[in-house]
């Protein structure tokens, strides 16, 4: 075993929860990207009422697959079926672990038979790679991580460049960019249009519930796809959105971007634990939160509680299906928005604003996670009944929210007590400033949040509980 690996840190550290609660990493970052280009609010405000334009070209990770056997090694690791995965679509593939919870979730297209491109967090391309290292596949792996946190000034660079655009307006400025109607684009389908005078691919998507177009391409041609955007919307209120109101842009949609990957303990991924490195994000992540356990696996969670259980087919051998199997039929946690008590919130703000007195853990706007993997405690008569997972301020709503978990018989409209803030004055992460911790009462709501996520998005997981 290396001593520069996961495993070796694991072993050293003697307790995975305390190693992970303590990371000296810092503040979770959206890097790269301005923070905001006006301001956080109305760039909230623009995707709801006529367009913004989303910089998803440095906070991801892309993972670049192909070969005769891509396919069926993507099939895999997934609990998705590959069986209607035909050219110039794409997917949200879900890889889990031998005991069936989750390592991540990213989004697959399939460019070739044998090319696929997988974007998303590091977790899933971390394993997916790992895997093509065993040699059971004739594949080649590209990877290109995401850009650097801090990068300190040095030039940053891409394979890709990656753009959205959404919103009510956004159709005016697809013809604009397209100079004339585009084609119609079935969700999660794949097309050409042009912008600039250039082919560019295009994925019909919505990061924050209201469909819109993804495109991407050369990261050499950024600057000059960019500015054909912002010409082609002009007059048409489109916001550019910086790293701040981006990172809240799913509390409405109801996407759990960071859920725990769950490596840290199954003996079937120790070579994966040994494979990956002392400095990478499974080793240095943190988690943040008022829920302490002394098991690692109390973190984990399930593709039927994150509502990702339609995409499990049994029409191909995966790592994990023998587990999901013998969860089907069971009873599950299921995911929920949790709407925060504003009187609540006042007095956790207002309490820092007392010179020497107790403070409650500062709640920072409009995205106040802490941490790479949130967990706070949500309550019912002193029993702990769910999990609050990734939070943040809607400007649309005029309120505070935050995605999670909770019992199967947890009901919409139940008024629950979440715990905010950690225990014994604050752990030893550098985001954590000494605090106490406060009780906020949590209003059990619809996930999506939005009507319009909720209501008219495209069939998928957001639609699958309304």
């Amino acid at each position: 075993m290396s001593e520069n690996s996961l495993a070796s840190v694991l072993k050293e550290s003697g307790n995975t929860v305390e190693l992970l609660r303590n990371s000296k990493i810092g503040m979770y970052v959206y890097p790269v990207v301005a923070p905001e280009f006006s301001n956080w609010r109305e760039e909230q405000r623009a995707w709801r009422d006529s367009a913004v334009l989303f910089d998803q070209s440095h906070h991801m990770d892309e993972l670049i697959v192909e070969g005769p056997d891509a396919a069926a090694f993507l099939e895999s690791l997934s609990i998705n079926s590959f069986a209607n995965f035909g050219l110039n679509r794409a997917k949200h593939y879900v890889p889990v672990s031998p005991s069936g919870h989750v390592i991540g979730d990213v989004i697959a297209f399939r460019e070739r038979e044998d090319k696929f491109i997988l974007v998303g967090r590091a977790p899933t391309c971390n394993w997916v790679k790992y895997n093509g290292t065993l040699g059971k596949f004739n594949v080649s792996i590209v990877h290109d991580p995401r850009s650097p946190s801090r990068p300190d000034g040095k030039e940053v660079t891409r394979v890709h460049y990656r753009f959205q655009i959404q919103g009510p307006n956004a159709p005016k400025i697809f013809e604009r960019m397209n100079g004339g109607p585009i084609p119609d684009i079935k969700f999660f389908h794949v097309d050409w249009i042009n912008v600039g005078g250039r082919k560019v691919q295009a994925l019909r998507h919505g990061m924050a519930g209201a469909p819109g177009l993804e495109i991407w391409g050369p990261y050499e041609e950024k600057d000059e796809i960019r500015d054909a955007i912002l010409k082609a919307a002009e007059g048409l209120d489109l916001y550019q959105v910086g790293a701040r109101a981006y990172s809240t842009n799913t509390l409405e949609s109801g996407w759990i971007p960071s859920p725990l990957p769950a490596i840290y303990t199954h003996p079937d991924m120790q070579g994966y634990r040994e494979w990956l490195p002392a400095a990478g994000y499974e080793a240095t992540g943190s988690i943040g939160g008022s829920y302490v356990s002394d098991n690692i696996e109390d973190y984990y969670v399930t593709p039927f509680e994150l509502g990702y259980d339609f995409y499990i087919k049994y029409d191909h051998d995966f790592i994990g299906r023998s587990a999901l199997e013998a969860m089907q039929g069971k009873t599950h946690r299921k995911k929920v928005t949790f709407e925060w008590n504003a009187e609540d919130v006042m007095k956790v703000i207002a309490s820092n604003f007392v010179p020497g007195g107790d403070n409650y853990k500062w709640i920072d706007f409009p995205q106040p996670n802490y941490a790479s993997t949130s967990a706070d405690m949500v309550m019912h008569d002193g029993k702990m009944v769910g999990m609050s997972m990734f939070n943040g301020y809607s400007f649309n709503e005029r309120c505070m929210l935050s995605l999670g978990i909770v019992d199967a018989d947890i009901q919409e409209g139940d008024v629950l007590t979440l715990v905010w803030g950690e225990p014994n004055g604050g752990s030893g992460k550098t985001s954590t400033e000494r605090h106490k911790q406060a009780e906020i009462r949590v209003r059990v709501s619809p996930t999506p949040y939005a009507r319009e996520a909720r209501e008219n998005y495209a069939e998928s997981w957001r639609t699958k509980g309304s």
